[in-house]
């Protein structure tokens, strides 16, 4: 079967088992044309050619490189979805009614319940993420455990949490380490709860969530690498293999190639299988 398709992040969720369901969203330019179910893929031969057409996700128009994820630089510096806000929750204040780019687009995504989390990847990391959308966030991030740290009435809030933890955890994933599976700590993510509430500044204590449920999260993965190249569609037009697993927004082929969907929003590729 030969699909014809402008890339977008996969659409993700907690299916059966807890285990991470994947779904590639099909796009002709701006047009949504349906969805393919990647989990049925893992341990298929699949290739995937890049047509050499790249189309901005918000105008449509042909662009010869991305910024952000799939925007032309113009959209880049106009787009909510690349607002200072979306980097730095902190930087958010909507909730005083203030926009930094969009106030629509704000009051429907920002000005919204938030939650700061805890998730173990390659090490424990701390994140902010609306309250819906937690389980997706930690599959795209390939986490294998999720806690909720904090729940907060708006972005702002859980930004703040964020930022008086990063000191003491990270908020960035080791991608490489992350698809090999390597995980370098035993700890318990309740553990590490409470050890960070405990140092949470007085007047954000009072968002500290009592759902301490650890979300245990399985991924459709045959086998894991030992040695990561990464696949580039700029240097790599063309590219097939056995695909060996899907973690984070990455699949993973049997010969240690991993491809970064996310990272190639608004590229036209032809993916055969």
């Amino acid at each position: 079967m030969e699909i014809l398709t402008h890339l977008r992040k996969m659409r993700t969720s907690l299916g059966d088992g807890n285990m991470a369901t994947y779904k590639l969203q099909l796009f002709q330019n701006l047009v949504h044309e349906g969805e393919l179910l990647m989990n049925d893929l893992v341990g298929k031969p699949i290739t995937i050619s890049f047509t050499g057409e790249i189309n901005c996700i918000e105008t449509g128009k042909k662009i010869k490189k991305t910024f952000g994820e799939g925007l032309s630089y113009d959209s880049w510096l106009k787009s909510p979805a690349a607002s200072p806000s979306v980097i730095n929750p902190e930087l958010s204040q909507i909730h005083e009614g203030i926009a930094l780019r969009d106030f629509e687009w704000e009051q429907a995504n920002h000005n919204q319940p938030h939650i700061t989390y805890l998730s173990k990847t390659s090490g424990i990391k701390v994140g902010v993420t609306k309250a819906a959308n937690k389980f997706s966030r930690w599959i795209d991030q390939g986490a294998i455990e999720g806690i909720v740290l904090a729940e907060t009435p708006y972005r702002q809030l859980a930004g703040l949490i964020e930022v008086a933890l990063k000191e003491h955890l990270a908020d960035k994933t080791a991608w490489q380490a992350m698809l090999k599976n390597e995980v370098n700590t035993t700890e318990s993510l309740l553990n590490v709860k409470n050890k960070m509430l405990n140092l949470l500044p007085e007047d954000l204590v009072m968002f500290a969530s009592d759902h301490d449920e650890i979300t245990t999260i399985n991924y459709p993965v045959l086998q894991f690498p030992a040695k990561i190249k990464s696949l580039k569609l700029d240097a790599t037009t063309e590219f097939s293999d056995t695909l060996a697993g899907i973690k984070g927004q990455y699949l993973i082929f049997r010969h240690g190639v991993v491809f970064n969907i996310r990272a190639h929003s608004a590229y036209q590729i032809k993916i055969t299988f």
